[in-house]
């Protein structure tokens, strides 16, 4: 069983790393199950003694369980500091709101970090699995797995007209969100982006930033997931919702193309740019860290930027989070001190692996603004 310090390497997860089809457009794809035990109060209106009975309960189901071919460690987030909760938060542990409250909550996490299970969030479940690239089917299975080992264990709060019962009304029903993350720099650049931004309520869908929800786009990395939950089975759900992924990806293909094919010289500039910046800047906000790891990622995928791992860029986009630049200083940051800090730990992992600046795409006109 994995000690809690381990949770808060600079490493990233497995699902980070993986290497799929189209794997440089879609990060990952999560399934989230919400589930509430019958007969207690949802959390915000529960007593101590229901938070503690239901985290008793839920971890007790999980690690009790000898079938389940997952290790998890438990932790009570109640004792952990405010920075160790944010890094959770962005290495996509535990949500927001959850690092945010005062109450007993806790969570379960798998070893390969794939799996968390957050307990006395917003409700009293919320089973999370994340596979790399676009494979929904993958994650769903998994969420189900767990699923069906607690529900064998407790009593669910369930209506039979409504389906799963949930503290917020939007995950009544099936109690499933279904997200992919996803690199659109090309879309962004060219303004297609707002478009699909308007259009997405309208298919039942909405974007978001990184961490989900009450979180703003940055580096050009969106979550698209689910608005309904009711009314639809969950296999149907998530088949929607990667049908238009696919759509989504075939369009950020085509403005890579088009970008290249009319723009080279331009694009060529502007990523080599962004990868100065990493290279040399002294001061770096978390929005123009981001935005140039964004161009860079841009460059590899196209062929314009070389002998730079993705692993690389992975690691700095886990670095340049205020959590994890306080952990690595040891030290809370005010934030002209993260921004300093920032650029000076980028520049360090480029000079460390000998990164140079190569670029490749001098050919075609310049007509697009980017």
């Amino acid at each position: 069983m994995k000690k809690f310090e381990d949770f808060l390497s600079e490493h990233p997860a497995q699902w980070m790393v993986g290497d799929k089809e189209h794997g440089d457009i879609i990060m990952s794809t999560r399934v989230r199950l919400a589930r509430n035990m019958e007969e207690m109060h949802f959390p915000r209106a529960a007593s101590e003694e229901d938070i503690l009975s239901v985290d008793r309960d839920v971890s007790g189901a999980i690690l009790d369980d000898e079938n389940l071919p997952y290790q998890f460690s438990h932790f009570d987030l109640s004792d952990k500091t405010v920075v160790q909760k944010q890094v959770l938060v962005e290495k996509h542990l535990i949500s927001p709101q959850l690092a945010g409250q005062n109450k007993h909550g806790s969570v379960l996490i798998s070893e390969d970090e794939s799996i968390s299970i957050m307990i006395n969030e917003e409700d009293h479940i919320r089973i999370q699995c994340i596979e790399p690239g676009l494979d929904f089917k993958e994650a769903l299975r998994r969420a189900n797995e767990i699923d069906d080992c607690l529900e064998r264990n407790l009593s669910y709060a369930f209506d039979e007209r409504f389906g799963y019962k949930t503290t917020c009304p939007t995950n009544v029903g099936t109690g499933l969100r279904a997200s992919a993350m996803l690199h659109l720099p090309a879309l962004t650049m060219t303004k297609q982006m707002r478009q699909l931004i308007t259009m997405m309520p309208r298919l039942g869908l909405v974007v978001r930033g990184m961490y989900g929800e009450g979180t703003e786009a940055t580096g050009s990395y969106y979550q698209i997931s689910n608005q309904i939950t009711l009314g639809k089975s969950e296999e149907e759900i998530v088949q929607e919702l990667e049908s238009i992924v696919l759509q989504i990806i075939n369009k950020e293909i085509e403005a890579r193309e088009a970008m290249l094919e009319y723009a080279s010289i331009a694009i060529s500039d502007r990523l080599n740019r962004s990868l100065g910046v990493l290279q040399y800047a002294r001061i770096l906000t978390s929005e123009e860290a981001a935005s140039c790891l964004s161009n860079v990622r841009l460059g590899i995928d196209l062929g314009i930027i070389q002998s730079i791992p993705n692993e690389l860029l992975n690691k700095c986009m886990l670095i340049m989070q205020p959590g994890f630049l306080q952990q690595i200083a040891g030290t809370s940051l005010k934030a002209n001190e993260r921004d300093v800090f920032r650029a000076e730990l980028i520049r360090d992992i480029f000079q460390q692996c000998g990164v140079l600046n190569n670029n490749n795409g001098d050919k075609g006109e310049d007509s697009y603004d980017v």
